[in-house]
């Protein structure tokens, strides 16, 4: 139900340092006009300024415990009379609060445990219990806790605090109680937010689900699976350059800080956002890719150069958390210097004024620290090792034993014996070793299939590695090794042929299981969309290859049958069929185009075959093509 035509209270319950202020705050920056906070309790009570300067005394023992109650409902039932600016108000506690806190005052001033406390803030209540019962009904009640269990909860709040006395200690945990009983027993609130370990934001967008239905004011979404990459470092350390290699090889909307500030001001008001504190700054900073990103909800993936300061950029981790990577790019003083357009000392000003707000000290609080003082190369390996880091997630492979593949005998005891020289010892010379291709499918044929293997070592054990592989050979008995080597960093960075990143989905996935296993080994698992749409370039490979197999006469019978197979593979994945064997990918091309399926059997073999099948599949492949204009 929408219910935007009427008012809406939106009351945030919960204890001390649950990030209601926070909540409301960000929710009401997003909505403009049209919400509005309800303000603060002593805003709507004169009795407070003079109560203020003493408030801990006065709350837990100079004032008459009839006072306190007194201006507190006064204050509250004044709040929730007051007509409001806009259509959405946006309250820092409710009514239920209310009573929860007289029960853990009159606990401590009176020394009362959680149910005698609760009885005897019911009775103190009783005389504004009607009012106090509309005002409640009136209310759409959030409930922000940090988990079910109430000693957490209390740790978390005081752990917030600068110090702890114990009357306030004894205040949270009869608080917590009371909030706690209202949410499990009494059901006095209409949706419970549990924040767990969730960044500010998470939690706004739950806030934003529960609350879109009621107000359509309220955004359904809070930067929804977007992830940021946050660039800092010091003058001329290569942070555009890193901006401009992360939108044009990634896809990444690159956007600049200072328009993220202005336009978030400008919103909210604000003529000056570098005058304003560094919490509120990156509250602007959020506010502004919040609208960004709902315009272009299509955007998945944003750097934001450059980071300026220290506060800011810790209070944007506390609202992003998972969502931001923070990026300090390390870069000597002299290259630095070399690199400006503007001259070498006009460096040493700008690193002035950028380590006065503590910019180069947001190196010690990164995610990452990149060190640019080498190529131009390296940086972009290291850039595109940190974007996978976020799109491909690690996995930890489990080794199955040799026997499992099914392969002939012979080739099993080549592979014992290549485990046993490889894996051994202190120091193996593999990382990890798998069985690809038929040989990984159960599908090895003898005298036609090749023994596909996948390899992960660092480029220091190659030697070692080339060795055992001469020293092995002549028990291969005549069975063509196709070997692939690859380093972790290049499977990181994702510097791999798409046939290989292949290989590491299906490792990912469990379709392929190692042989072996290095022990906290963990490789990317690559995003099989991702995937997809790099295996055009192996269809563009396959169409050269069958065409010169073509013109050849299919000299090389195999290699013509298996680039056929890789252009049918590409042309179903396309489809939605990903097929891993040569046979079964032109059987499901050929058939679902109505020809001679037998082909895809027989052009191992058959040379008419192999060119009949080959020239199906390359007309196939054109055909895609026939909405170019010519």
């Amino acid at each position: 139900m929408n219910h935007e035509s009427t008012k809406l209270s939106v009351a945030f319950n919960g204890a001390d340092n649950t990030g209601k202020t926070t909540q409301i705050g960000l929710l009401a920056r997003r909505i403009g006009p049209a919400a509005a906070p309800a303000g603060a309790l002593h805003d709507h009570d004169s009795r407070w300024t003079a109560i203020q300067g003493d408030m801990a005394g006065w709350w837990f023992g100079t004032g008459p415990i009839k006072e306190v109650v007194d201006v507190l409902v006064t204050s509250y039932l004044a709040r929730s009379a007051a007509p409001g600016v806009g259509s959405l108000r946006l309250l820092d506690r409710g009514i239920p609060m209310l009573e929860a806190s007289v029960a853990a005052t009159v606990a401590v001033r009176e020394n009362l445990a959680a149910p005698a406390a609760a009885d005897r803030a019911r009775a103190l209540l009783e005389p504004w219990a009607t009012d106090l019962r509309v005002a409640e009904d009136a209310e759409l009640s959030l409930y922000l806790a940090f988990s079910e269990d109430i000693g957490k909860n209390v740790a978390r709040s005081l752990a917030h605090q600068a110090s702890v006395t114990p009357p306030y200690d004894r205040y949270q945990q009869i608080l917590h109680e009371r909030l706690y009983d209202m949410h499990t027993k009494e059901r006095r609130f209409k949706h419970t937010v549990m924040i767990g370990d969730r960044s500010i934001v998470e939690v706004q967008r739950e806030i934003r689900r529960v609350l879109h239905p009621w107000h359509s004011a309220v955004p359904a979404r809070a930067l929804d699976g977007v992830q940021i990459i946050a660039l800092a470092g010091l003058s001329e350390s290569g942070k555009s350059t890193a901006g401009e290699y992360l939108r044009m090889r990634h896809g990444h909307a690159r956007l600049k800080l200072g328009w993220l500030l202005d336009t978030a001001a400008a919103h909210a008001g604000i003529p000056d956002p570098y005058a304003v504190t560094e919490v509120v700054q990156a509250e602007l900073i959020v506010d502004a890719l919040d609208r960004y990103l709902t315009a272009h909800y299509y955007v998945k993936d944003v750097t934001i150069e450059s980071l300026h300061s220290l506060g800011s950029t810790a209070a944007l981790r506390r609202l992003l958390g998972r969502q931001v990577t923070v990026t300090y790019l390390d870069t000597p003083m002299a290259a630095r210097r070399a690199r400006s357009e503007t001259g070498a000392d006009d460096v040493v000003v700008r690193d002035v004024v950028k380590e006065s707000r503590g910019a180069d000290r947001i190196a010690g609080i990164a995610d990452r620290v990149i060190d640019n003082s080498g190529t131009r190369l390296g940086l972009e390996r290291c850039l595109d090792a940190l974007v996978l880091d976020r799109h491909w997630p690690a996995r930890h492979p489990e080794a199955q034993p040799v026997n499992m593949l099914g392969l002939p005998i012979s080739l099993e005891s080549y592979l014992h014996k290549l485990l046993d020289r490889t894996t051994g010892g202190a120091d193996p010379v593999v990382d990890l070793l798998a069985v690809t291709g038929s040989g990984a499918r159960g599908e090895f044929q003898s005298g036609w299939s090749d023994l596909d293997v996948f390899v992960v070592s660092d480029n220091a054990r190659l030697g070692a590695l080339a060795d055992v592989l001469a020293e092995l050979r002549a028990d291969l008995e005549g069975v063509k090794l196709g070997i692939s080597v690859v380093t972790l960093a290049e499977c990181r960075a994702g510097n791999l042929s798409v046939r290989l990143q292949h290989v590491l989905a299906q490792i990912g996935a469990g379709a392929i299981t190692p042989l072996w296993v290095r022990n906290g080994l963990r490789l990317p698992a690559p995003d099989p969309a991702a995937i997809v749409a790099a295996t055009v370039t192996n269809g563009v490979q396959a169409t050269f290859d069958i065409r010169r197999q073509i013109l050849a006469g299919a000299g090389d019978l195999r290699t013509l049958y298996k680039v056929t197979g890789v252009s049918a593979k590409v042309q179903l994945e396309f489809r939605g069929v990903p097929v891993s064997a040569d046979e079964d990918a032109l059987t499901r091309l050929l058939g679902a185009h109505g020809h001679d399926t037998s082909l895809a059997r027989t052009a191992r073999t058959d040379r008419d075959a192999a060119l009949e099948a080959a020239r199906i599949v390359l007309d196939l492949w054109n055909d895609t093509m026939n909405g170019v204009e010519q």
